[in-house]
């Protein structure tokens, strides 16, 4: 397995923002609810905060938030565990987007030129200088949803490595490809592939379940897209309800042994995100 360290891929501003849009909560309206001046919430919101350790967990009560896990995320130093079980080669993607990254990922048996791709990143410039060496053609290309920096390069890699089948969540907009809904199984490339519908982040956004069928006490590979990172979840442009009944729904739906491989920031496991994640609740 190739694994690339990344950053988090949100702060502790960045968290509370979004769990304050979860909440509805203006700074004014946190601020009543947690005895924190509105102005103090609006600096953290811009990465400027000097919170006590009793202020945190004010700021998690008041916001339904993981104590422990928020307090990890504004320390500076949220944990990340060892990724390892999963009985093939996984190479995470990373291209920049804005001051971060957009990841993709390709799974292959470690052995053979042919792979398959989950997203493909903004961009074929930098794509293909991060490209594994051995991986000469994709077999299947699968949609977490439509935005720029995890499709962007969907016909560079079609002409480069394809043609290759592309799948995508039910009702987005991608002109060729088949639409997947909840539970669509199939064998793909040597992979079972299991489709959960997960919007919240998208309203068509789904994520994948990858498991090899002739191991079955190995990790599966969650692709979770932009519905559950490392320390955080996605921003809920779609709906900020149905982004978190989807984080729980996977929380506990698969084992806690299930790797995570998210659309920005590093890999996780789901038993780590249960304890540690600050929307785990």
């Amino acid at each position: 397995m190739v694994i690339e360290q990344a950053p988090l891929e949100d702060e502790f501003g960045d968290v509370l923002e979004k769990a304050m849009g979860h909440a509805v909560l203006t700074p004014e309206g946190l601020g009543a609810r947690s005895g924190i001046e509105a102005e103090r919430i609006r600096d953290a919101i811009d990465y400027r905060y000097d919170f006590t350790p009793g202020e945190i967990r004010r700021l998690a009560t008041a916001l339904e938030l993981n104590v422990a896990g928020l307090e990890s995320v504004a320390s500076g130093r949220y944990p990340l565990p060892v990724i390892s079980g999963l009985p093939f080669c996984l190479h995470p993607l990373r291209s920049p987007h804005g001051i971060g990254t957009a990841n993709a990922y390709l799974v292959s048996d470690c052995r053979s030129g042919t792979g398959v791709l989950f997203d493909t990143g903004p961009a074929t410039d930098h794509l293909r200088r991060i490209w594994p060496a051995g991986i000469t053609r994709v077999s299947a290309i699968f949609i977490t949803h439509v935005e720029t920096e995890h499709i962007g390069a969907l016909a560079d890699v079609q002409r480069l490595f394809g043609p290759a089948p592309v799948f995508a969540p039910l009702g987005a907009k991608l002109p060729g490809a088949a639409g997947l809904g909840d539970g669509a199984s199939m064998e793909c490339g040597g992979y079972r592939i299991d489709t959960l519908a997960t919007p919240g982040h998208a309203e068509a956004h789904n994520s994948y379940v990858v498991r090899a069928p002739g191991a079955t006490q190995a990790s599966p590979l969650l692709i979770s897209g932009d519905l559950l990172f490392a320390g955080s979840v996605g921003g809920a442009f779609f709906c900020s309800k149905r982004l978190r009944e989807q984080v729980a729904r996977l929380l506990t739906l698969l084992p806690p042994s299930t790797i995570v491989a998210p659309g920005h920031g590093p890999l996780t496991t789901l038993g780590h995100e249960r304890v540690h994640n600050p929307f785990a609740t």
